[in-house]
């Protein structure tokens, strides 16, 4: 169902959250579950991962993860500041040391020239210290998809070396 590199990268990142007692939640826009989907194909995942949400509408963004209303309506669903909020309240939400957030553009429509197709902002919120990263993707809806959730997880991993 996904490939062996992810698969390794997702194994790599649950070692690395048992080994520190961590526990890790998801929040996905473009993703639509995809990111919980890899993690949960990890044998002993419920170890260290705990759920996720799939939070495709503003409203959700904002009733379940705690996004502020004018944050979206002043930088967009696609931004630093929504995704941060995400992870952020993912965690909150169910109770993990660290989380991860994406929203982005896959496409085929959608895009903008502030914000084409591929635009991917991502959020990490781990113990207490939250970032983010914009990326622009290539390739089909599947291909920006697989890109976000692999660099998703990788970015947790380089926070937690």
């Amino acid at each position: 169902m996904f490939s062996e590199h992810l698969k390794d990268i997702a194994v790599s990142l649950g070692n690395t959250l048992t080994e520190r007692r961590m526990t890790l939640c998801t929040a996905e826009s473009c993703t639509g579950g995809l990111a919980g989907a890899v993690l949960t194909a990890v044998a002993g995942s419920s170890r260290w991962f705990r759920g996720g949400v799939v939070a495709y509408a503003n409203d959700v963004k904002q009733h379940i993860l705690g996004v502020d209303a004018a944050v979206l309506q002043q930088h967009g669903a696609v931004s630093a500041q929504v995704v941060e909020s995400m992870a952020a309240g993912a965690c909150r939400l169910l109770q993990c040391t660290a989380g991860i957030a994406v929203s982005g553009i896959a496409g085929p429509d959608g895009g903008t020239p502030q914000k084409p197709v591929g635009t991917v902002w991502i959020g990490w919120h781990c113990q207490q210290k939250t970032t983010s990263r914009v990326f622009l993707f290539s390739g089909n809806r599947d291909a920006v998809r697989l890109q976000t959730v692999e660099q998703g997880l990788l970015g947790l991993m380089e926070m937690l070396k």
